[in-house]
């Protein structure tokens, strides 16, 4: 199965996984098949070469000082980041933050993990052998085939996918023939860094442990997500995003943070993980409302570290730091001065 099924499917059943971005900093590679030749018609072209990247927030309260580097995926594949600043931030601070994420934990060990594989692959299919046509509404399912010919070709096995799935590999292939998101940009230059100032980053992930993984994976498959609303967000994303996806990455790469401001965009892992909140499994199992758990228990982290260190350094989504209600609006109303790059 490939990885980022299972990351993507785990996150709903239950299982190990963080949906952060921590160690996956783009959508894996996904091989366009070879009648669907790449596809560059976006009138905003990928910027190339050495580039700054944003400056820093700087945080201050009670004279300590939290840096964060705010993020965007995918970014372009052909620059070189500029990364001075920010590794000079690191180098000075005691402590990192890891960006916040939720980990779904089920402690059964490595060869649990072997025995629950036969009921993931199936959970990664439709029930009963059904095809997307079959469980989409025909209407949606039309505008799937539209991406599909144009992004993955023939690739006739993705039908029983279930739709989260599927619409995750098309998402993945368009990015890529945009030329976006198949080089470690920025996590490659970041953990050299931590590494070179003997830093082990601190976790900040939103940990639920499942009893027994098993039976919730029997659930889920009985109930426990309809992927409608995740597939139908995902595919909005590949029909009308991607220009708005470049425009970003270059706002980024270039340092341009008021382009970032100017273009927020919808997390389509913050819509599934929103739709998976949502559902009666969820609720009934305390998983409901999953991002606003996520947001504060980084911040009860967040204001530990600022009190205990002089300098602290962290790594934010730049939309969850700009957001009206997001960190930076946030760590203002419990007193912390915001200073923009």
């Amino acid at each position: 199965m490939h990885s980022k099924e299972w990351s993507r499917l785990a996150a709903c059943l239950l299982l190990v996984v963080s949906m952060s971005a921590w160690a996956r900093e783009e959508p894996p590679a996904v091989v366009v098949a070879a009648d669907a030749a790449p596809i560059r018609d976006l009138e905003t072209l990928v910027v190339h070469g050495a580039q700054p990247g944003p400056g820093l927030w700087k945080i201050s309260k009670d004279g300590h000082v939290m840096w964060v580097l705010g993020t965007v995926r995918p970014l372009p594949d052909g620059i070189e980041w500029q990364s001075g600043e920010v590794e000079a931030a690191i180098a000075r601070s005691r402590q990192v933050l890891s960006p916040p994420s939720f980990e779904l934990h089920a402690d059964v060990g490595f060869f649990g993990m072997l025995g629950l594989a036969p009921a993931m692959w199936k959970a990664t299919r439709n029930e009963g052998g059904a095809s997307l046509e079959d469980v989409l509404p025909a209407g949606l399912y039309a505008r799937w085939q539209v991406q599909k010919r144009r992004y993955l070709g023939r690739d006739g096995g993705i039908e029983r996918k279930r739709p989260m799935i599927a619409a995750e590999k098309l998402r993945a292939a368009a990015i890529k023939s945009i030329g976006l998101g198949q080089k470690p940009v920025l996590w490659s230059v970041l953990e050299r860094a931590f590494k070179a100032a003997g830093i082990e980053p601190t976790a900040t992930r939103l940990k639920f442990t499942i009893d027994d993984p098993k039976a919730a994976i029997r659930e889920f498959r009985a109930g426990g997500m309809d992927d409608t609303a995740c597939f139908e967000r995902t595919l909005a994303s590949v029909e009308h995003d991607l220009p708005r996806l470049v425009e970003r990455a270059n706002a980024w790469a270039m340092g341009d943070v008021e382009a970032l401001r100017r273009l927020p965009l919808e997390d389509v892992d913050g819509a599934c993980m929103q739709a998976f909140a949502e559902s009666g499994y969820a609720r009934d199992h305390g998983y409901g409302n999953l991002r606003e758990k996520v947001r504060q228990h980084w911040l009860e982290v967040a204001e530990q570290a600022l009190h205990d260190n002089d300098e602290t350094f962290a790594v934010l989504p730049v939309d969850d730091l700009l957001a009206e209600d997001g960190y930076l609006a946030r760590l203002q109303a419990r007193g912390c001065e915001v200073d923009a790059p």
